[in-house]
């Protein structure tokens, strides 16, 4: 039998450019969530902001934050998840870790790569959609821009829940609302949108609006904007699956594949 997931999201705002700083004022806002939850979400690039400088020092930082998230996985028996600059010594990418508690991490690059930003000439895209099981859950792991595109985050029956973490300006609000809701109802899925507050380095503001969304399009988790929190929903697997059941929209679903583009 699989448990409900307690789903911690955490809005806060940045340092920018300063990892070990974000690390550490990270580590103690997890304090209050020892033993209270099972997966920890963060913002996109929460250890420097969204940043179009991939080859300042802040990529060196890639592996004390794997080694710093999967001690703070462990200490707190919860998964952690959000993303990073990552250089594999031939290009950088904007590489969400998913890490769980006494487990091997996972990871995912962002395939949409937001040109409008130039993060597509900073950055080498992801080549794989990626989906990964946790406590019987199966969530498929996305970032920002990847929100946009039905198609990539179409539920094939192969997640429960989808994670989008995200540094979304306040200036696009309303889209970031609106689709988080529009790829829950659309998938039968819960969604979990992780934005940040405050502002970054380059003068854009974020209000966050992060959101915990079930099935149905009804928020779980909806705080008010340009406020730090932290909040714990519950997702519901049983109750999920029977809504699956008597609604099943998903076997009337057009069947095709999707070819990433390059």
């Amino acid at each position: 039998m699989i448990q409900p997931l307690r789903v911690s999201l955490v809005q806060t705002d940045l340092i920018w450019h300063e990892p070990e700083k974000n690390r550490q004022m990270l580590g103690k806002k997890f304090d209050q969530l020892s033993g209270k939850t099972d997966l920890i979400v963060l913002p996109e690039m929460f250890t420097s902001g969204f940043t179009t400088e991939p080859d300042l020092d802040i990529t060196d930082s890639a592996a004390p934050t794997l080694a710093w998230m999967v001690e703070q996985a462990n200490r707190l028996d919860a998964a952690i998840c959000g993303s990073t600059v990552f250089n594999d010594g031939t290009s950088n990418t904007n590489r969400l870790w998913f890490v769980p508690p006494h487990g091997e991490p996972v990871h995912y690059d962002k395939v949409h790569l937001f040109r409008m930003a130039d993060e597509h000439k900073r950055y080498a895209p992801g080549d794989q959609r990626k989906c990964v099981t946790y406590k019987g859950w199966k969530i498929l792991l996305t970032v920002c821009y990847d929100l946009r595109f039905p198609v990539f985050c179409r539920n094939k029956n192969d997640y429960d829940a989808m994670i989008c973490i995200a540094s979304w300006p306040e200036s696009r609000r309303h889209p970031w609302r609106s689709l988080l809701m529009a790829r829950a109802i659309e998938n039968l899925s819960y969604v979990i949108g992780v934005n940040r507050v405050g502002e970054d380095g380059k003068g854009w503001r974020f209000s966050g609006d992060s959101m915990l969304i079930n099935h149905r399009g009804e928020t779980l988790i909806d705080q008010p904007t340009h406020q730090e929190f932290i909040e714990t929903g519950v997702l519901d697997y049983n109750e999920l699956h029977a809504f699956r059941e008597k609604f099943p929209a998903w076997m009337d679903a057009d069947d095709f594949d999707i070819t990433l583009k390059q």
